[in-house]
């Protein structure tokens, strides 16, 4: 039995359609990821690193009253008002103000007899002290004013000075390194980073690298310190990106390739016009997901801003959750 042609025409007509169909849901289709983390960023130290004190500074407390106070806001959130005093926030345990009996929440009224309406007034009075002292407060806990006698020692040990220990690399390598001075496969005097430490997450251990091999090139570009190491990884490096590091272990010379640190990947976007669409960011953190897009609308609707969620139905139907909270730190 031999088909018309009408007949050929209509078999073939639906199998074009669905395939045009077809096509055009995959034109309409889109995936895309991102990290699945932000990377962090880190200011690099510089070569020779300077561990002398503040230069703007006023000093350095000589003595401590083992406590931390606020301004002195109200207790009422619908009339904020400034009170008179400082609020005690905390209270170190076994301190000069623990002893006297103060406590987290308590106001100081006044110290020695002047008014304390500044927390800084703490902080001048300590300044100022250079021996053992009383200072007498005056307290109030609730609706109850009190007399508190702080005893404060003046710290009689020498402060040493800072000590480095090594240089850190928290982001793509994750590890610690010294400087050092070492011999290449010619025996020929260089400067190389030890590897000291590493951190959660190091590339390091997987690459095969031991604690005390000496990196003495990057990409075939000599180290010259363990800070040369570190600032040249993260400026021009990303995460995820292959390094080849040439190593010093005991006698031998090495050569290893190392992929830099890197968070994964994360869905961010994936849609099939017209049913349905998914977006997702990490800054702004922030989700969206339409189902039954259809221009001036969405059957669905759901969006959420960091701890804020909305949604919404045929556009008649709104509601919301999880809105931010004023909260004191």
């Amino acid at each position: 039995m031999k088909l018309s042609p009408v007949t050929s025409l209509y078999n073939v007509r639906p199998i074009r359609s669905m395939a045009i169909t077809l096509c055009l849901f995959a034109i309409s289709a889109c995936v895309s990821t991102e990290p699945r983390q932000l990377a962090p960023s880190v200011s690099m130290s510089a070569e020779q690193s300077d561990f002398t004190g503040n230069p703007t500074s006023a000093g350095t407390p000589a003595v401590d009253f083992g406590l931390s106070a606020t301004i002195n806001e109200s207790d009422s959130l619908t009339n904020i008002s400034i009170l008179p005093g400082i609020r005690v926030r905390t209270v170190s345990p076994g301190g000069a103000a623990d002893r006297a009996g103060i406590r987290a929440g308590d106001v100081i009224l006044s110290i020695d007899g002047a008014p304390s309406n500044e927390p800084d007034v703490l902080d001048a009075l300590a300044l100022e002290t250079s021996s053992d002292r009383r200072f007498e407060f005056e307290v109030r806990r609730n609706t109850t004013v009190f007399t508190a006698h702080v005893n404060v020692q003046a710290s009689s040990l020498v402060q040493l000075p800072p000590v480095e220990l090594y240089r850190a690399d928290p982001v793509l390598l994750r590890a610690g390194f010294t400087s050092t001075r070492t011999t290449d496969s010619q025996q020929q005097p260089v400067f190389g980073a030890q590897l000291i430490r590493w951190f959660e997450h190091s590339p390091l251990p997987d690459a095969g690298l031991q604690s005390g091999d000496i990196i003495l090139s990057l990409d075939q570009q000599a180290i010259t310190s363990a800070q040369d190491l570190i600032s040249r990884i993260n400026s021009g490096y990303n995460p995820g990106d292959k390094v080849t590091l040439q190593i010093r272990r005991g006698s031998r010379v090495m050569s290893e390739q190392i992929t830099l640190w890197h968070p994964g990947r994360r869905l961010s976007q994936l849609s099939l016009w017209p049913l349905f669409r998914y977006e997702s960011s990490l800054n702004p953190d922030q989700t969206r997901l339409r189902i039954g897009d259809l221009l001036m609308f969405s059957i669905f609707q759901y969006q959420r801003t960091g701890a804020e969620q909305q949604y919404d139905v045929l556009g008649l139907f709104r509601a919301s959750t999880g809105f931010g909270e004023l909260i004191e730190e």
